[in-house]
């Protein structure tokens, strides 16, 4: 076996297989599988979104290269906070009068994944920027069928207070011409879909270079757009959008490293919820009881409660992470919790529209790198093929907080791609779309297969629940008699009646640290695949 590829779109991973067994590396198929992402999955993510890549090498060679969206330059603190209506009660962004926030030029921070992924080719990839784009672009320009997935994800019910996809498909006119096969219905499951004008903004970047969407031919097509139509990026924002190279950040659990992601991502969260879990033996609970649900859900109160009110941009903030960090905010929530106090959690979360792509090769290479749009602005250039992102919707509209808004600043997001190793060996590579949801997720996928000992595809597959407040989302496989319980304990149950709800889609693959055996799951809740090279 050449290595393992696990991500939600099939073609996506089958492209990332070949390269490996043409022999590129786990990196050179991470970036090749994601170009093709942003193809077969054009409102989860794209070339005018964001992300994290968390890489790691076989020779230990580590770093997170962190492509977060950043606002616009002319944005503005208070610019919106005489029209802020609520917050979505799911912690689902913020609602403004006009959802000016959410769709249209208004909701687009400047993009960061064509810079991200260039500089994960460029420090780690073995293989030519262009060859990493040839897939993408033969798939954008012979078209492939829509999927089910799709088609579901264009015509899903959404509570009134939301946008449906179907009405962000339509905010634009070449939006609404991609995607629609008449005025009223889209595109149906098997029906071709061809985007020429992608297919050639990947040619030019394939042969130009990634630094076109920021200072050439494409950025100013771009610019001209966005600067004609009243959006907050301008020319001199995409021209000076630079990636961040970090250290990982990296805490311990159950004798097991963790490497994961720095703020303004999820990773410190991630990191505090495994410190509080560490005070106890969470595996003699049983997995999914009343008293592993009440604990873990307890322990995700506090870390969202730390994260939601301290967390924001660091360029921007001054954030306590050591002390957020520490074993002694660790113990301290811990006895709380065992006191049964109440944790109030100030949301301020993201949407859930993102997608992710785990790769790990047979010398131990691995790529953890989640990429998204938000939930997309509906906006598309004339003559681009590709939707900008809507992340100005998680920007707390409110001046003042953590997470507000200010020139070049990035939000808050739940994204933690995360690297679990035992000793010096990768033993868990894995990361999840699903806003700030991701969170959670990826900490059960963990929990499932260092405490509880699951191989990756029971991992990912088993009931799952989020607890970002004082509501608790449970799939209906989790027994009613549990969520009784738990509501006795003084959970609000949020009634649900999906057995795969969509929760977020995680992607996992386990290595043997002896063997080298690698094993893959992807989340069964919606589409993906783990396909071996």
């Amino acid at each position: 076996m050449k290595g393992m590829v696990v991500a939600p779109q099939p073609l996506a991973v089958e492209e990332g297989v070949k390269v490996l067994r043409s022999g590129g590396n786990a990196f050179d198929a991470a970036v090749t599988a994601a170009f093709v992402q942003m193809v077969v999955d054009p409102q989860m993510c794209g070339v005018a979104g964001f992300g994290v890549a968390n890489l790691r090498a076989a020779d230990g060679r580590h770093e997170v290269i962190d492509f977060n969206g950043t606002a616009g330059s002319r944005v503005t603190p208070d610019m919106w906070k005489d029209i802020v209506i609520e917050q979505d009660w799911t912690g689902y962004g913020y609602h403004v009068q006009g959802a000016v926030n959410d769709v249209g030029y208004g909701s687009i921070m400047t993009p960061g994944t064509v810079a991200g992924m260039a500089e994960t080719l460029r420090r780690f990839g073995t293989i030519s920027w262009a060859d990493a784009l040839a897939p993408a672009i033969r798939i954008a320009e012979e078209g492939f069928p829509v999927t089910p997935e799709l088609w579901w994800l264009w015509n899903q019910p959404v509570p009134r207070e939301r946008i449906a996809m179907r009405e962000r498909l339509k905010a634009t006119d070449a939006n609404r011409k991609l995607y629609f096969r008449d005025d009223t219905e889209t595109l149906r499951p098997g029906e071709l879909l061809r985007n020429p004008d992608f297919a050639q903004v990947l040619r030019r970047l394939a042969e130009a270079g990634p630094e076109d969407l920021y200072t050439g031919e494409i950025a100013a097509r771009m610019a001209e757009d966005l600067e004609q139509n009243g959006a907050f990026v301008t020319k001199e924002d995409l021209a000076n959008y630079r990636v961040q190279v970090q250290t990982p950040l990296t805490t311990t659990y159950r004798g097991y490293t963790v490497h994961t992601n720095n703020l303004a991502g999820g990773g410190p969260c991630l990191a505090q919820i495994l410190h509080i879990l560490e005070h106890r033996d969470i595996a003699s609970l049983g997995l999914n009881s009343v008293e592993y649900i009440d604990f873990v859900a307890r322990a995700m109160q506090a870390g969202f409660h730390d994260w939601y009110t301290y967390g924001g941009d660091p360029r921007f903030v001054d954030v306590p992470v050591d002390w957020l960090l520490s074993r002694e905010r660790a113990a301290e929530w811990f006895t709380r919790i065992s006191n049964r106090e109440p944790i109030t959690v100030p949301l301020y979360p993201e949407p859930a529209s993102t997608t992710h792509i785990t790769v790990v090769d047979a010398e131990g290479n691995c790529a953890a790198i989640t990429h998204s749009l938000g939930s997309s602005s509906g906006v598309v250039t004339p003559g681009l093929g590709f939707t900008y992102n809507n992340i100005m919707n998680a920007a707390n509209p409110i001046p003042g907080q953590p997470n507000s808004i200010a020139p070049g600043k990035a939000r808050l997001t739940g994204m933690c791609p995360t690297i679990v190793l035992q000793g010096d060996e990768p033993v868990l590579v894995l990361g999840a779309p699903g806003g700030t949801r991701i969170i959670t997720g990826v900490l059960q996928v963990l929990l499932n297969v260092i405490d509880h000992g699951l191989g990756p595809v029971e991992a990912v597959s088993a009931p799952r629940f989020d607890a970002q407040s004082h509501r608790l989302d449970t799939e209906t496989r989790i027994p009613s008699w549990v969520k009784e319980e738990l509501g006795r304990r003084g959970f609000q149950i949020v009634p649900i009646p999906a057995a795969y709800w969509t929760f977020p889609l995680v992607q996992a693959v386990t290595r043997d640290p002896v063997t080298g055996e690698l094993r893959g799951g992807a989340d069964p809740r919606l589409g993906g695949a783990a396909m071996s090279a």
